[in-house]
């Protein structure tokens, strides 16, 4: 297994996690993505700490906490040998502080998590969305001291906007406090948006990404194509309404390179979709998140080996989106000594 530092935290993660978010199946939304009982989870789970995949990745609004009550049944006894990485500030009750990320909010939830997970202390703890109302000043005063008493180790955010951060990392430097180093993003081959505005700020502002969806909601795992409608079974049916929009001929435009690439090297759609992401600027680890051990050991396939620079190129030009006004100018090219790439060694 190959580990990469969490941005600027010198804390090592695997390139490869487990994204928890199949287990407990309460909901429409994470019962389309999966309904993984304690049984099965540990199996999965024994099966990743044997390759070496050893960060596990939760939030307290999946199955209404169930995940995490699965997860941290199945990790007893071995504590010291996960790495545990959970989310907050999504709605998860019906009271008025069940959301957002208010001192009460954060402190309250976070002894939550920690009793569900069976743990005394959380290794990374990631705001799920921006909380509007509560100040910057609060937040990061109230995750400071989350750190300062062992009950979190390192923070970071998830489905933040670049200035959302630079905000919160402003305030970090005014004040002393604990910096955030974690970055979760959706990340994929249909998916590029990261790359215009979060992926600079991250390299910028020693952040690491965790990335999630990797296979574009379900739709990179070889099972959709131009001659191939989305089968029964995937999740797609009952959780599109959540999905990132992909336009049909983004999508086969994407998996016909795919599958020529997996036909010159023997590796799978899914293999191929996660090597590419593996290996962008500022990725730290890339969540997996398999419903059997058949599509783990698949998924755990796509690392220790490198797409050839022209496979990579091909999958670059087929994927490339619109790019939005005013990154343009950057990605096309447009380089010199006053306008530089946004990130060293992309281009």
């Amino acid at each position: 297994m190959e580990y990469r530092f969490l941005g600027n935290s010198g804390f090592k993660i695997p390139v490869l996690g487990f994204g928890a978010g199949t287990f407990g199946g309460k909901g429409p939304l994470f019962s389309a993505w999966g309904n993984t009982q304690a049984t099965q989870a540990r199996s999965l789970v024994d099966l990743c700490l044997e390759h070496g995949v050893n960060l596990f990745d939760t939030a307290d609004v999946y199955s209404d906490g169930e995940s995490e009550r699965i997860l941290g049944a199945v990790i007893k006894g071995r504590r010291e040998q996960v790495i545990v990485s959970t989310k907050t500030t999504l709605r998860t009750g019906d009271a008025p502080n069940d959301i957002g990320a208010a001192r009460h909010r954060l402190i309250a939830a976070t002894d939550l998590a920690l009793q569900r997970l069976g743990t005394d202390y959380i290794d990374i703890l990631q705001l799920h969305h921006f909380d509007a109302m509560t100040p910057v000043e609060s937040v990061m005063d109230t995750l400071n001291d989350l750190v300062k008493t062992g009950k979190v180790r390192y923070i970071g955010v998830s489905n933040f906007s670049g200035w959302h951060i630079m905000k919160y990392q402003a305030i970090a430097e005014r004040h002393g406090y604990v910096r955030l180093v974690a970055n979760q993003i959706y990340y994929s081959l249909v998916g590029r948006d990261y790359e215009w505005e979060l992926m600079p700020v991250s390299h910028d502002q020693g952040m690491g990404a965790i990335v999630w969806s990797p296979l574009g909601w379900g739709r990179l795992t070889g099972k959709i194509s131009r001659s191939k409608p989305v089968p029964e079974a995937s999740r797609l049916h009952g959780s599109e309404q959540f999905a990132p929009p992909v336009a049909d001929e983004q999508l086969y435009r994407v998996v016909d390179v795919l599958e020529d690439i997996a036909a010159e090297t023997g590796k799978s759609v899914p293999q191929i979709s996660l090597n590419w992401v593996l290996h962008r600027p500022t990725v730290a680890s890339v969540l997996i998140g398999a419903r059997n051990e058949q599509q783990l050991l698949d998924n755990i396939g796509s690392m220790g080996w490198q797409l050839t620079d022209e496979q990579v190129m091909r999958l670059d030009i087929a994927s490339k989106p619109q790019i939005p006004y005013p990154y343009y100018p950057y990605w096309n090219g447009q380089f010199s000594e006053r306008n530089p790439p946004l990130v060293a060694g992309y281009n």
